[in-house]
Order: structure tokens, then C-alpha cells, then sequence
């Protein structure tokens, strides 16, 4: 059998699926809780927490605070639609869109620094270890909500022939198709993709609830000559999803359409 706290977790957890409990709703009292489930005080701290450590609710102090039901947006990010200078609109305008398309506001944020390639990334890009790369960072809001951290890599000797790189605002055309302008077009990515638990800079960053991970998201884009970028993209663990589509997408596409038809 498993322990109260976990049923009281379970059926919890449940009545914010089926919407019984809403983004923004106070759960009952500790008190009340201990009343409803016929439980101690510290079982019912116990099933919180665990709500709390999941990212379902929150807890805020002070006399008006409690514990809440967050507010749970998840944003698809289609990591195979992105960065073709050919595409649309530029890498900002094409996420903009996209989040747009899902209901939600977009806002970003640019900086700019100069730091040593650690080991790993020095690999990536082919060049010696310690040398130096502007690093581009963009942070993504959505709904005013931190989202995810971008920070590209970008060797210094192209930032000397391409000098916009080491601007550290947002480049209206997209960093994509500025290279392809100027003879670096990238014509192949390898991309990699894992979990692991945030740094506490990240945590802080993007509010992450107590074991919450991030997605780290690494591309490395290729001219037909040599590795130009590296990209690392932390997400928000939960409130993201990576999407891909590999062969012919209109196919897709055409299946898609023929399930929204109505029957």
C-alpha cells in the first residue's frame, strides 16, 4: 500500500487534471486538509511538497499566501523548423510567431560576452581549448515568464570578418542568414539533446520549482568548410516540449488536416 501522503498527493494531482482545482486556486488549509483526510499535519506537508516538487503548485507566504495552483504552459518548440535562412521570417520572428500561433505573448532579452571555450565546446567547434568566442545570450519570456536561456558560441576569429556577431542586441535578420550573407552558410546541424538537473543559475533564471530539470538542447551548425556555432538552449523542464519533424513534412501535414476534417 502506499503511504497516506502519496494518496493524498494521487487525488491532489487528479483534481488539478480534471480541473477541479484551476490555475491560481488556493488549495484548502493545512488544517482543513488534516480534517478532509483524517491525516497529521506533517503527512499533509508531506503530499504539498511533493505537489510543490512536481511544479503543480506553489507555495507563497505571508497572510494572504497559501499554496497554488500554478499555471502550466507548455510551449512547443519545433527544434526542425528553426534557423533556415531560406525560411520566412528570421530565427526571433520565427519564435515569436510560433509562440504567438499558441496562444501566448513572447519577449526576449540580448546580451554579449567574451569568455574561454571550455573543453567540451572547444570540440564542437574545432578549435584549441581556452580559446576565446563571443557568446550570445538570449533569454526567452513567454507570458512575461522566463522560459529559456540561449547562449551561442561563436569563434572570434569569425566574429572578426562578421563584426555584427559581437553586437550585443538582437541582429534584425537573424545571426543565420547574416553568416549565409556574408559566404557562411550553414548547410548542416547536429544536434543533441538531454536532461540533467539546473544550475543554480538557471534555477534562479528561469524559477524552476525544486527538482525541476531543464532540457538542454545543444546545435551545432556546419558550413561545408568548418563548424561556426555552437547554440545551448536550457529549457524550462516543465513547461516545454521539443518537437521534430524528419522526411517530408507536407506529408505530415496532409494527415494532420485530414484529422481536424469533421467526421
Amino acid at each position: 500500500m502506499p503511504p497516506l501522503y502519496q494518496k493524498i498527493a494521487d487525488d491532489l494531482r487528479e483534481k488539478i487534471r480534471r480541473g477541479e482545482l484551476r490555475a491560481g486556486d488556493r488549495l484548502p488549509t493545512e488544517p482543513q486538509l488534516q480534517e478532509q483526510y483524517g491525516v497529521s499535519r506533517n503527512t499533509v506537508r508531506l503530499a504539498t511538497a511533493q505537489l510543490v516538487n512536481e511544479g503543480l503548485v506553489e507555495s507563497i507566504p505571508g497572510r494572504s499566501g497559501g499554496i497554488f495552483v500554478r499555471e502550466r504552459i507548455t510551449l512547443t518548440f519545433h527544434a526542425s523548423r528553426a534557423e533556415f535562412p531560406t525560411g520566412a521570417y528570421a530565427e526571433t520572428d520565427a519564435w515569436r510567431s510560433e509562440v504567438a500561433d499558441q496562444g501566448h505573448e513572447a519577449s526576449q532579452e540580448f546580451d554579449l560576452r567574451i569568455e574561454a571555450l571550455p573543453a567540451e565546446l572547444a570540440q564542437r567547434l574545432g578549435v584549441e581549448v581556452d580559446s576565446h568566442a563571443a557568446v550570445r545570450r538570449c533569454v526567452r519570456f513567454v507570458n512575461g515568464q522566463a522560459s529559456s536561456v540561449q547562449d551561442t558560441y561563436y569563434p572570434m576569429d569569425l566574429c572578426q570578418r562578421v563584426t555584427e556577431l559581437l553586437s550585443p542586441r538582437d541582429v534584425p535578420q537573424g545571426t543565420t542568414r547574416l553568416l549565409a550573407s556574408r559566404g557562411y552558410e550553414q548547410v548542416a546541424y547536429e544536434d543533441e539533446i538531454l536532461a540533467r538537473m539546473p544550475t543554480p543559475a538557471e534555477a534562479q533564471l528561469l524559477d524552476l520549482p525544486p527538482g525541476t530539470p531543464v532540457l538542454l538542447y545543444i546545435r551545432t551548425g556546419f558550413t561545408n568548410e568548418r563548424a561556426v556555432r555552437v547554440s545551448v538552449t536550457s529549457f524550462a523542464g516543465d513547461r516545454n516540449r521539443l518537437a521534430y519533424t524528419l522526411g517530408d513534412s507536407a506529408v505530415i501535414g496532409r494527415f494532420r488536416d485530414r484529422e481536424e476534417e469533421p467526421h
